[in-house]
């Protein structure tokens, strides 16, 4: 069974449980939109990322559940500007705008409606989303509610320590400041730019995708392998060391990495202090000598072999 299988079967076992009035149509279709369209990435994630990729999806399966699911059109999309409305900086910068700007008679809530109107007609993610989910669900009162669901997962996303939805509004807000707020000149849209921000704190636009955003995340994620890495290196490591030289000496190598020392190690291994010399020049010389030369040798001679 691959890993989109066993997921698939976790889910449909749960939504049997928790949707139990539902059709089987509409909890596949749930499932089928929860796993998204490529199902062999899955194979390819490692135990860590493989965790974080089903907390995602139970993230977004609550959302559906508590605001969307099963809940009138009208009062569904009231539930979403309500709750994008709830954030503090996005109604703040809203706010302050309408106070600024000729038109007096806006409110918080228009200009939410207005700016979560053009992403969906202009952000090439959110696109791709509502045509996935068309793909999905067949019922439109499911597809709605699995719509402003991954809208409100997509406006809340973590941007540079704010909710991507703040970015949209700059965006939105500097194109209405020539139009005018419900006049925007439809040649406008031609050079839209959805990932395009104007921050409060600088001139000009910056691209979401600039080289400061894309080298951070490609540290980030260098960063992450890195680890993932280097845990299964350690597992194996320990393994090895329960197979070749005892338990002790895995237990040590636990200790040994959690920043204990020698003396530390000794009391918690009840071993005199010599003996855990020994132990550490055991792990030291199959961690150099042997392991390592099977097994990513510059890892393990920086990360075990110290």
């Amino acid at each position: 069974m691959t890993r989109a299988e066993q997921i698939t079967a976790d889910w449909r076992s749960r939504l049997q449980t928790e949707l139990s009035r539902s059709n089987d149509t509409t909890r596949e279709s749930i499932i089928r939109w929860l796993l998204g369209a490529e199902l062999d990435r899955f194979d390819s994630y490692t135990p860590e990322r493989l965790e974080i990729e089903v907390q995602a999806m139970d993230y977004r399966y609550r959302i559906l559940i508590q605001r969307y699911f099963e809940i009138p059109p009208q009062r569904a999309y009231k539930n979403l500007i309500q709750r994008l409305g709830s954030m503090f900086v996005i109604r703040n910068k809203i706010s302050t705008w309408i106070a600024l700007s000729r038109d007096r008679q806006t409110t918080v809530v228009d200009v939410l409606q207005e700016v979560i109107q053009d992403l969906l007609q202009n952000d090439k993610y959110m696109q791709e989303q509502v045509s996935w989910i068309a793909q999905c669900a067949e019922d439109a009162r499911l597809r709605n509610a699995i719509v402003l669901t991954a809208t409100e997962e997509y406006c809340l996303r973590p941007i540079r320590n704010q909710p991507l939805l703040v970015y949209r509004f700059v965006n939105y807000q500097k194109r209405t400041q020539r139009g005018g707020m419900t006049q925007v000149p439809a040649a406008d849209f031609i050079r839209l730019v959805s990932e395009e921000i104007a921050p409060d704190d600088s001139e000009g636009s910056v691209s979401l995708l600039d080289g400061e955003a894309v080298a951070q995340f490609q540290e980030e994620q260098a960063q992450q392998q890195q680890q993932e890495l280097r845990s299964a290196i350690v597992k194996q490591f320990e393994d090895y060391l329960i197979e070749k030289v005892g338990s002790d000496a895995a237990q040590w190598l636990q200790l040994y990495l959690q920043g204990k020392t020698q003396e530390a190690i000794a009391q918690m291994l009840d071993m005199p202090i010599k003996q855990v010399y020994r132990l550490r020049e055991k792990v030291n010389y199959h961690a150099v000598r042997v392991f390592a030369q099977k097994s990513q040798p510059e890892l393990v001679t920086e990360w075990l072999g110290r």
